[in-house]
């Protein structure tokens, strides 16, 4: 027994972990040892031998695919319990065969069952074509586990993290999981790769050009971060599980040693706001204002970088933070952050972690090409989740509440939140009041005597009539707070909250996405 073990692990095979070494990555073992704390991770189906099902493959024995390519196994990581599917490149490209699925069945049925975060260690080539060129197996399809994947969705957490090569299997995983990091330069992800691609459509490319870690990230969003290096990549999936609950049935971790952010953290936030209403600044510096220090974890962003989604915490309580980056389109909303910010919104309200909206928003993206690519029902996305949510939700308004912008975004009475506020420069209207007024007033702006004049006269009343004060005066926000007093107004309004109910009325499954 104890030679059998030897000879699949990392000990009985030199040359296959110096080639894995040599590409600059770790091996699947070397991964699950640096993940799981020491001494926990107890490995399920390590002597699996291959199913042979082709004539190729009859003779094929354990010594030909080691475990059958995939190490899996459940084990503690900060101190709970996390399932783990981690592919061995060294073994036929990271091929999943049939036995090895058998082995990813069975550690996600307890993941499930037991209610434990599966993280899933991506090095390979997907379904291995061997073993699959056979209708009598291969007619089962992926053996349920797409199923298994959608009842474990919202139930507990899911990491799909491309440490490899991950075209097919890999990316059809990975975009039901909640959280998708990848590894610069080694890592890839797509639906097929270059030699199919090219087979099918005449298209050659290479596997960093299809599909890989910066492509994935900044332009299709499929990747929620790029790690320089494997271990980089590890730690980003311990901070990202450390937010969130084991499933949905248990509350959110919070920690003890926190730190509220720095009298110039706080000095930074109040100033960073410009003068001018039409000038950008950074938001990070409004967040790190805000939330604990060294507590923002950002998803997704280099993608949608107009709209900020992440976790953070405040007195040692997790929280999701979804912010309109005034840097970047100035923050309108466009269909790719309304997909992004609904996406975590829903992950938010799925593992009970509260939701904080800082928005600062000119209103959805108008114009031919947004239209084409149907802003109207993404730009519903965002609200659709925020009102379907169940945890706490504040909303902050720290400049300008536009439009449709200001609803989607949860501000007002747009969404039953335990805490609507606005700071003192905010502006709130239908549209922004320089437009408005041309629109409006166009042609008694003309006909005035000194048309410049008029409009100036026109936008300064319109402006008084927007701000803070008069925005709270028909009870539309509970309030306006200072920047500096946020944060502690934040915490107590948690304090006090709960997790409302599920509703009985109307008596319906669900709500249909806009999508």
């Amino acid at each position: 027994m104890r030679e059998a073990k030897r000879a699949v692990e990392d000990e009985g095979r030199p040359e296959a972990v110096q080639s894995q070494h040599s590409h600059g990555k770790l091996t699947a073992r070397e991964r699950v040892d640096y993940l799981y704390d020491d001494g926990t991770f107890d490995e399920i189906g390590q002597l699996a031998a291959p199913a042979p099902t082709t004539p190729e493959t009859q003779n094929w024995e354990r010594e030909d695919a080691p475990a059958d390519g995939v190490v899996t196994g459940i084990g503690e990581v900060d101190g709970r319990p996390v399932a783990t599917i981690a592919t061995d490149f060294t073994v036929k490209g990271g091929s999943i065969g049939h036995t090895g699925g058998r082995k990813m069945n069975r550690v996600t049925d307890l993941a499930l069952e037991r209610g434990i975060p599966l993280v899933m260690l991506h090095d390979g080539g997907g379904h291995r074509i061997q073993e699959g060129l056979d209708a009598r197996p291969f007619a089962r399809g992926d053996n349920g586990f797409a199923n298994r994947q959608e009842t474990m969705s919202g139930w507990i957490p899911m990491v799909s993290a491309m440490m490899g090569p991950g075209f097919a299997a890999a990316t059809n995983f990975a975009a039901l999981c909640d959280f998708v990091p990848m590894v610069e330069g080694t890592s890839t992800m797509g639906v097929a790769g270059p030699k199919l691609v090219e087979a099918a459509l005449g298209v050659d490319m290479t596997k960093q050009e299809l599909g890989g870690a910066q492509f994935q990230a900044a332009e299709t969003g499929m990747a929620d971060l790029v790690c320089p290096d494997d271990e980089a990549c590890l730690d980003a999936i311990t901070e990202y599980l450390s937010y969130l609950p084991r499933n949905a049935s248990h509350d959110p971790p919070r920690v003890d040693d926190w730190e509220a952010p720095s009298e110039e953290q706080v000095a930074e936030m109040q100033e960073v706001m410009p003068a001018d209403p039409t000038k950008g600044y950074d938001i990070y510096t409004i967040i790190e204002g805000l939330v604990d220090q060294d507590s923002f974890f950002e998803k997704k962003p280099e993608y949608a970088r107009n709209l900020v989604t992440g976790f953070a915490r405040l007195r040692g309580r997790p929280v999701g933070i979804v912010a309109n980056n005034p840097r970047m389109k100035a923050g309108t909303i466009d269909t790719a952050a309304s997909d992004k910010g609904s996406h975590f919104l829903s992950i938010c309200d799925a593992f009970g972690v509260p939701i904080i909206s800082l928005a600062d928003v000119p209103g959805i993206l108008p114009g031919p090409d947004s239209e084409r690519e149907g802003i109207a029902r993404h730009s519903a996305k965002i609200p659709f989740e925020l009102n379907r949510a169940t945890v706490p939700k504040l909303s902050v308004v720290l400049r300008r509440g536009y439009g449709f912008g200001y609803v989607a975004m949860g501000a007002g009475r747009s969404t039953d939140t335990d805490l609507t506020v606005v700071w003192p420069v905010a502006e709130i209207a239908a549209m922004g009041i320089e437009g408005a007024v041309d629109i409006a007033y166009g042609d008694q702006i003309e006909a005035a005597d000194d048309p410049e004049a008029a409009r100036a006269e026109m936008i300064d009343e319109f402006t008084e009539r927007t701000n803070a004060v008069r925005a709270a005066e028909h009870i539309g926000i509970d309030g306006v707070v200072e920047p500096g007093e946020t944060r502690a107004l934040l915490c107590r309004t948690l304090d006090r909250a709960e997790q409302t109910g599920e509703e009985d009325w109307p008596p319906k499954k669900h709500s249909i996405n806009p999508i």
